[in-house]
């Protein structure tokens, strides 16, 4: 069996080799056996959460049965945010967290994400003995009379974690219009709530979910639709989320895009200049616009980088102290309040210093200046080393020098999709426009899925 976890857990397509009920129903089974074992627990308790896909009850049905038949009590909290399981994760004192969701992808694809008792990662040491446990014949516990586990409905979950934000964030937004696309997905009937329990008028789309239309056009990947919402509803801020609501894009109120570089130096500026910044230093990633760098080293703010995705943000933010990190597509840490990535937390971080400030985002967002940057998604068979590509890092040092240290070219494997990504930054976007096109048709001739097809982003 290959590899099963990934970086954001297990993803695949819903009902399909390897994302099955049968496969649920045995990851449930072992991942009871694991708790049990290395946290002495003959009964371990588990919350369970997913987002607004068809195949979310279908998945959870089958964890939730191989996980009672182990001896676990599971408590149900239906559709909620990915950060809200893990909240609930530590407020219920449970041994794990479970989140049914593939994120942004779209509908038919879905995931499981495992989280520790604490509500961070789940430990990879034990993510290993589960992927031992499924590879071999079925060993669990299996659970006779009254030590066969409970399902019980946690009603409580939503209110619960719609008070812990507002107790993280007290702010009074009385007056303000505030515009939020939540993708169809997990924060549709949360996010609302949050924004005008705190006073504000809320505008709100993306928030009728079929099953089948999450992050379709709408999200924090497709923020066009909450620019028009914005300017169309005189919003003084726009918030948009992905489908599993950890990741946040702000719209300001020229209607002008804020993705997660600018939050975190607006936000990383404002708490270094109040003295609240932990160790003067904000945590980011490789894809981490230049603009950034200097938007923060001009107020005297170190940037520390690591590689994508934000496991590996928190897991530097934890060594170092820090307590703001972030990626650039919005996953953004706020280590003070809460161990996971949280869209609607985040906002209100944002918020927070716009109040504080007495300045609109636009307004703020001007201490950054992005460097043109281009992101090519090439379609892959395989995943050889990239320096074992023939001709490719060649031509990519040849492409180096000839920009001169001004920019930068960053190759790499996205970690849930057959994707490579070419991302090239520099000062002449048309330039680096026709290198990102370049090295993209060299990746897809070397690796690419029938010779052709290429998605594009900032």
């Amino acid at each position: 069996m290959s590899r099963l976890f990934g970086t954001d857990g297990i993803r695949g397509v819903a009902n399909e080799e390897p994302l099955t009920p049968e496969l649920a129903y045995r990851l449930g089974r072992e991942l009871a056996a694991t708790l049990r074992a290395e946290r002495g627990k003959d009964r371990p308790r588990l919350v369970i959460g997913r987002d607004t896909r068809r195949s979310g009850p279908l998945l959870e049905s089958a964890i939730v049965t191989g996980l009672m038949s182990a001896g676990a009590d599971c408590f149900s909290v239906g559709v909620l945010p990915t950060p809200a399981i893990a909240f609930c994760t530590k407020a219920l004192e449970a041994d794990g967290g479970i989140v049914l969701s593939a994120s942004h992808n779209p509908f038919e694809d879905n995931g499981i994400k495992l989280f520790s008792a604490e509500g961070s990662k789940f430990p990879d040491a034990w993510e290993d003995e589960i992927e031992r446990g499924l590879a071999a014949p079925d060993g669990a516990p299996r659970a006779r009379r009254d030590a066969i586990g409970r399902l019980v409905t946690h009603d409580r979950a939503e209110a619960d974690y719609i008070d812990f934000l507002v107790r993280c964030f007290p702010l009074d937004l009385g007056g303000m219009t505030v515009a939020l696309d939540c993708a169809h997905g997990a924060t549709y009937r949360v996010a609302p709530r949050v924004f005008r329990r705190l006073g504000a008028t809320v505008v709100a789309i993306g928030t009728k979910p079929t099953g089948l239309n999450i992050n379709a056009g709408f999200g924090a990947l497709h923020p066009e639709a909450l620019q028009v919402k914005v300017k169309r509803a005189g919003a003084t801020i726009g918030f948009a989320f992905d489908g599993d609501g950890d990741r946040l894009i702000s719209i300001d109120g020229s209607g002008a895009m804020r993705d997660g570089d600018y939050a975190l130096a607006v936000i990383g500026r404002h708490l270094g200049a109040k003295q609240r910044l932990r160790n003067n230093v904000v945590v980011t990633t490789i894809m981490a616009n230049l603009g950034l760098d200097e938007a923060l080293g001009a107020v005297g703010i170190k940037t520390v980088k690591t590689q994508v995705g934000d496991r590996y943000v928190s897991e530097e933010m934890s060594r170092l102290g820090a307590n703001v990190g972030g990626e650039q597509s919005g996953h953004l840490l706020f280590l003070d309040h809460a161990p996971t990535g949280d869209g609607i937390l985040s906002a209100l971080a944002l918020l927070s210093v716009v109040l504080e400030a007495g300045e609109p985002l636009e307004t703020l967002a001007a201490c950054m200046r992005k460097f043109p940057q281009v992101l090519v998604n090439v379609p892959v068979r395989s995943k050889p080393p990239l320096d074992a590509v023939p001709g490719l890092m060649e031509r990519v040092a040849d492409l180096e020098s000839e920009m001169r240290g001004v920019g930068r070219i960053l190759l790499r494997y996205s970690g849930t999709e057959p994707l490579a990504r070419v991302m090239i930054e520099g000062p002449d976007a048309d330039r680096i426009r026709a290198m990102a096109d370049e090295i993209a048709d060299l990746v897809r001739s070397r690796l690419g899925v029938g010779g052709d097809g290429e998605g594009a982003g900032a």
